[in-house]
């Protein structure tokens, strides 16, 4: 399939995959549009997932964004097999030439030197030390990092650095790495965010086809906190029309499983993803979505994105206020209006090679 195609698949689903559209980059020269030549059957787009490893030049990533709650941030991984169909990462693909679409969730990178980098990174001695975020473009616990534990590894590596370390995954695989995560809480190191879009199985099924199931997420939320390991819940994206009613059984669903923070985002469609969402409610929720469509709009100063500092991840006007006060009513109802637990962290501890002290 030509990684340029984007209208020839655009209203076929394939199962266990976001989209069937590979949109072409927005960085490309040149564009291409496959055509049926009437001489054979329509080929299924190709749906097998490719790993390309990577040996990478750097691997903590900076921001000046005053929304985000770090500075900092590592992706062992490119591209994400969860198949979001709302994923707001999916341009970066652009990138390295391939498509925000079906390219994207399948086409993946895998960056075998993370840790090696990041090892080097932190005993530099211009290196100052906060907290870290692993998760904050791909999800570090996709379906590939069972086989390349990339993930695992840089977990290791803080951890033996005395590093402070946040995590945002919907993957149930955090659950291999509880060794860690234990040691690095008992030092106050660590805080996870599990992400939780919907408790409907069939929604999850089509909006996030790789990713776990909402009661595996619960599952995690369980384990992490009987474990006595600093767990949230981060409901995201809010999809006006989708799933904004279950806010606040999400929110409760989580206070139950021994989440003790909240937080959420409403949906963000930057870039490619506007056209694959719009495709994506025309395949399954035709009916709905004009209304899904002018609502968001609403809230994006009469676009599908406003990509400004403030107002990217909450928008702006009465639907947006409306979530805005729903979920701060909830969260102190459920008591999870606590201040984020990323402050909490201890960046004291820090001990590069020569400094650092026994693990145990």
């Amino acid at each position: 399939m030509n990684s340029t195609q984007l209208h020839s698949d655009a209203g076929r689903a394939i199962r266990g995959r976001g989209t069937a559209a590979n949109p072409p980059s927005r960085f490309a020269s040149t564009t291409s549009e496959a055509e049926h030549d009437g001489w054979a059957d329509d080929v299924p787009p190709t749906a097998a997932t490719e790993v390309r490893v990577e040996q990478s030049k750097t691997i903590i990533t900076r921001n000046q964004s005053p929304d985000l709650p770090f500075d900092r941030s590592i992706n062992p991984y490119r591209g994400c097999e969860h198949g979001c169909v709302y994923c707001y990462a999916r341009p970066s693909h652009a990138y390295w030439d391939m498509s925000a679409g079906l390219d994207f969730e399948t086409r993946l990178i895998a960056r075998t030197n993370a840790a090696a980098l990041l090892e080097n990174e932190l005993i530099k001695p211009a290196y100052r030390c906060a907290p870290i975020n692993i998760g904050a473009n791909t999800d570090p616990y996709q379906p590939i990092e069972r086989e390349h534990q990339l993930t695992r590894q840089c977990l290791e590596v803080l951890l033996r650095f005395r590093h402070p370390v946040t995590l945002v995954t919907k993957g149930a695989l955090i659950l291999r790495d509880l060794d860690l995560l234990e040691e690095l809480a008992r030092h106050r190191l660590v805080q996870v965010m599990i992400s939780l879009t919907t408790l409907d199985n069939e929604l999850k099924c089509t909006l996030e086809p790789r990713a776990a199931a909402p009661a595996a997420r619960l599952k995690v939320i369980r384990a992490l906190s009987a474990r006595g390991i600093p767990v949230g819940v981060l409901c995201a994206p809010i999809i006006p029309m989708v799933n904004d009613a279950e806010l606040e059984r999400l929110l409760e669903a989580a206070r139950d499983a021994g989440a003790s923070s909240a937080s959420y985002i409403l949906l963000r469609l930057p870039h490619e993803v506007g056209p694959l969402f719009e495709q994506w409610l025309e395949t399954h929720m035709p009916l709905r979505a004009s209304h899904v469509l002018s609502l968001i709009r609403q809230c994006r100063g009469g676009a599908l994105y406003d990509a400004r500092f403030g107002k990217r991840f909450r928008g702006e006007g009465a639907f947006a206020t409306l979530l805005s006060q729903r979920f701060t009513l909830a969260i102190k109802r459920l008591g999870l209006n606590r201040r984020e637990l990323s402050e909490q962290l201890d960046c004291s501890q820090f001990a590069p090679p020569g400094l650092q002290m026994d693990l145990l």
